[in-house]
């Protein structure tokens, strides 16, 4: 298909020129810096369960999980502000549903070893008619929230690992189901276990050869041995493994102290396999062994066999597991979910009650802002893979954090890394199976913290702070990757024993020290010098406090320069956490460069000093506090300001994702997952393209404010992207005064039908509710109010096709089209397919010129210009499916005068 051109101007001008670089440049083609992704691009189909999941004497599989979930119609979570007994938790909700009808709603019975002790909350089930009810129980005064009550399905399959004929497994049948437009909300804490083809290493071996020249285990790799040799076996230390259970006479284990089932079926064994592989990884004391054989091994059964849980099992066992004190839970899923706020606020009361948890950090790289939950909190382990060549696992999630956008910036996640690609364990009935995923470096960990909690004599030392700094001081840095996919580096068994067997109560910072000039340790901050005038870069820290489950930051911290250094050439401010609880807090660092170094250039260094303060608990004087003081330095690189020509300005701020709202993907086609949750950030899903702007010698910064909080004299493009939010009237005046003065806008949108919005709502096991999307791919609304004043306006249609353009290939996805342009400006039109009519009526229709990008130079003497796509993921790493020029189409738009 050949491309038209639609001018209303007559004569040949510079925008021409400007629109014949574009064609050429937005869909050209081009290596992608840093990113690996499918060759065929397209997602996978969500999987239906196996019926019937057995393979016993297994030598090499892989088990590839994931999650679906689906509300509980009419059954709501209802949280107390304490524990209670089952007689005052039914008095206070009988009195705070009084006026209601005895047939509107009833407590759900729920029968588990946790029903004989108070508990913090209960589940009820409201009718349909009775949602008014809700309101009143809010407002009791004993009850803290009011959440839908969730069901999960986790899906599973049997993959041979080693791709060997003669292998022993069992055959499998499966059968796959693809998600109707209108769906059932999607997976909010999945399975984190892959199969063998999401990852791979880059050395000269390939992943197969390579595990089969190591014949030991995983616990042997890291060199347990040398503790075992030592006496240290994981004796008396509580490890729980939430999971799929665990069969009662298996062979591997000696001392599996309980199994409880905390699921509607009348068994304890493992149906499935994942539970037992985990629990033999960290506890197996034969065949592939574990880490700690003689640890107290407490199971807990939370999914079916048809792979189903919900939100309630879960807060029962947790409850459970804080009363047996246990030491050491392995949680192998996770989601994008950070507000799920039953399920959080449980994990803050684990570890504020000394479980250490350790989390699986997620399968969705290798994206970046991909972190799942809870293991991007900051008092969990959060654990990535790699590969026996110490290379990071593709499937392995990448960071930053997402909670704190747009306003911040996000924390350095994983915490560590280790070994989840082709490691072995524990068969469903005996032998050893080899698994790989994110799923499988949990255990891993798990297992080395139990056995390292063991070898500590002082067990009161050992708590979620302290296991945290232990590991993390102890990682191995790998070469050549950035603190986003290794986060402290990989785990280092040995020298973690030592720092933890000589450690005193201490707060400790992660990262520890902030270099803006490390590479590639410290990308992204490494990637672009500061300068006078730039936005202030934010670095946030962490605090782990290893004194005590609560602190606080005494005093202010304080910002020491290194004069002979130039450390009066920056400025540093910092925010923090007022209360350090559970066991964390943040220390958010803000960088900026003093006017006096305006046209300096040069490396500038200093130090903040932050003094910790907690409850001394073991101390003979009431109110007595222990104090630590830990030094951050500070070192960056300045230059001078660069010319306004050279700067470009992310809209941040008007970027909004899942989940504080529902916010659906901008690839339609993307059924599997269709939330909107990456962050659209340039340092996440849009990293590619910030990475084509810097290498063509573009400064990027970013906006997490309104538009009337900067200076538009200072840049020359403002770039829009997938916004959300709406506009402030005051934010719109700004934005066309200084367009007139010569600020340019680019601005990528998306699709946006109210019609098709309805049509992918879906039913959250939260709210008890259909969902309707907030938005669309981005709020089209919104920017035609933000652009109506140059005559220019997207449409509500929804389109999507293979073109070619100035001979190369480009695909548009779920993007809309430009209804209105002025006059004087250049529009290219594509032959496209109507999405909207597919989604709607399952009908086809092809197109014809259908507006997708616009070029404007604006009249004023001195103004800037502005560019209009339709579509935004030709830019985005998570949806990109074709290869584009995606930086350097921004810049010839940046560059054209």
């Amino acid at each position: 298909m050949g491309f038209e051109l639609k001018r209303s101007m007559e004569t040949a001008s510079p925008g021409v020129l400007w629109l014949s670089m574009i064609a050429a440049l937005l869909f050209g083609r081009m290596p992608l810096v840093g990113t690996e992704r499918d060759e065929e691009g397209t997602p996978p189909p969500s999987v239906a369960f196996q019926e019937g999941l057995q393979s016993p004497n297994c030598s090499q599989l892989t088990l590839k999980m994931e999650f679906s979930s689906k509300v509980v119609e009419h059954e709501y979570i209802v949280a107390f502000n304490g524990y209670f007994t089952a007689k005052a938790r039914s008095h206070f909700i009988s009195s705070a549903l009084r006026n209601a009808e005895a047939g509107d709603w009833r407590i759900v019975r729920r029968e588990n070893p946790a029903s004989d002790y108070p508990s913090d909350f209960e589940v009820v089930q409201i009718r349909q008619a009775a949602r008014d009810r809700l309101l009143s129980l809010q407002d009791h005064p004993y009850v803290k929230r009011v959440t839908p009550q969730r069901k999960v399905f986790r899906s599973l399959k049997l993959l041979d690992a080693a791709g060997d004929s003669g292998s022993s497994c069992n055959d499998t049948r499966w059968t796959q189901k693809w998600q109707s437009w209108q769906s059932s909300r999607p997976l909010r804490r999945t399975s984190l276990s892959l199969g063998s083809g999401f990852w791979h290493a880059t050395g000269r071996h390939s992943s197969r050869r390579l595990l089969r020249a190591i014949p030991r285990h995983v616990a042997q790799i890291l060199q347990a041995d040398v503790l075992w040799q030592m006496g240290h076996t994981g004796s008396g230390v509580k490890v729980a493994v939430f999971d799929t259970g665990l069969s009662e006479k298996h062979p591997h284990f000696k001392n599996v102290k309980e199994r409880t089932n905390w699921t509607n079926e009348k068994t304890l064994d493992d149906g499935l396999g994942h539970g037992t592989f985990v629990a033999g990884v960290i506890a197996s004391m034969r065949e592939c062994q574990g880490f700690a054989p003689d640890s107290e091994l407490h199971i807990f059964r939370v999914f079916t066999n048809n792979q189903v849980s919900y939100t309630s099992w879960f807060l029962d066992a947790f409850n459970y597991a804080i009363l047996k004190k246990i030491d050491v839970l392995n949680l192998s899923i996770g989601g994008p979910d950070f507000m799920d706020h039953p399920f959080v606020d449980k994990v803050w009361e684990l570890t504020a009650n000394r479980v250490i948890m350790v989390s699986a950090i997620g399968n969705d790289g290798p994206l970046y802002g991909t972190l799942n939950n809870p293991a991007d909190q900051m008092d969990v382990i959060g654990v990535g893979g790699i590969d026996f060549e110490d290379n990071i696992a593709r499937f392995s999630s990448r960071g930053m954090t997402t909670w704190e956008l747009p306003g911040g910036y996000g924390r350095v996640k994983p915490d560590i890394v280790t070994y989840g690609s082709g490691v072995r364990g524990s068969g469903l009935k005996e032998g050893c199976r080899s698994l790989s995923g994110t799923s499988v470096a949990s255990p891993v960990v798990a297992g080395a913290v139990t056995l390292l909690a063991s070898t500590v004599l002082n067990r009161e030392l050992v708590n979620p702070a302290s296991m945290k700094q232990a590991l993390i001081a102890s990682a191995r840095r790998i070469p050549g990757v950035n603190m986003f996919e290794q986060g402290h580096g990989k785990l280092d068994l040995l020298r973690a024993y030592q720092i933890l067997n000589s450690y005193r109560p201490q707060a400790s910072l992660s990262p520890s020290y902030i270099d803006l000039t490390e590479c590639p340790y410290m990308w992204p901050y490494c990637s672009q010098p500061i300068y006078y005038g730039g936005m202030p870069t934010i670095v946030n820290v962490t605090i782990l406090n290893g004194m005590a489950v609560t602190g606080r930051i005494l005093d202010k911290p304080i910002w020491q320069p290194y004069l002979p250094q130039n450390g009066d050439h920056i400025d540093v401010a910092v925010s923090y956490s007022p209360v350090l609880w559970p066991w964390a807090g943040y220390l958010a660092v803000s960088i900026s460069v003093a006017k006096k170094a305006a046209s300096w250039e040069g490396i500038a260094q200093g130090h903040i000093m932050v003094t910790v303060a907690s409850p001394a608990e073991n101390d003979s004087e009431a109110g007595g506090e222990l104090t630590s003081t830990v030094k951050l330095p500070v070192k960056v690189k300045i230059i001078p300001t660069p010319p306004r020509s050279k700067r470009v300005l992310w809209d941040q701020y008007h970027n909004l994702r899942y989940p504080p709202g529902y916010f659906p993907r901008d690839n339609l086609r993307m059924k599997n997952d269709p939330l909107d949750w990456n962050g659209d950030h340039i340092h996440t899903n849009f990293r590619d393209m910030y990475q084509h702007l810097r290498s063509m010698g573009y400064f990027v910064e970013v906006l997490g404010a309104p538009l009337t909080c900067f200076d538009a004299s200072q840049y020359g493009t403002l770039l829009m992207v997938d916004s959300e939010e709406e506009y402030f009237p005051e934010e719109i005046t700004k934005l066309r005064r200084d367009i007139d003065n010569g600020l340019s806008l680019i601005i990528f949108a998306d699709w946006y039908n109210t019609s098709v919005m309805r049509k992918v709502k879906f039913y959250d096991e939260n709210t008890r509710q259909w969902w309707m999307p907030d938005t669309g791919g981005a709020n089209v609304p919104a920017l035609n109010d933000l652009i109506s004043v140059w005559g220019m306006a997207f449409s509500d249609g929804l389109y999507e096709g293979d073109f070619s353009m100035a001979d190369h290939d480009m695909y548009y996805a779920s993007g809309c089209s430009i209804a209105r342009f002025p006059e004087g400006g250049t529009v290219i039109a594509q032959t496209l397919k109507d999405q909207g009519l597919e989604v709607l009526k399952q009908e086809t229709a092809v197109v014809d010129s259908v507006p997708i990008l616009g070029l404007y130079q604006t009249p004023s003497d001195g103004g800037g210009r502005i560019a209009l796509y339709g579509d935004s993921n030709c830019i985005d790493d998570s949806h990109r499916q074709k290869g584009t020029a995606l930086g350097l189409s921004v810049h010839y738009l940046i560059q054209y005068e």
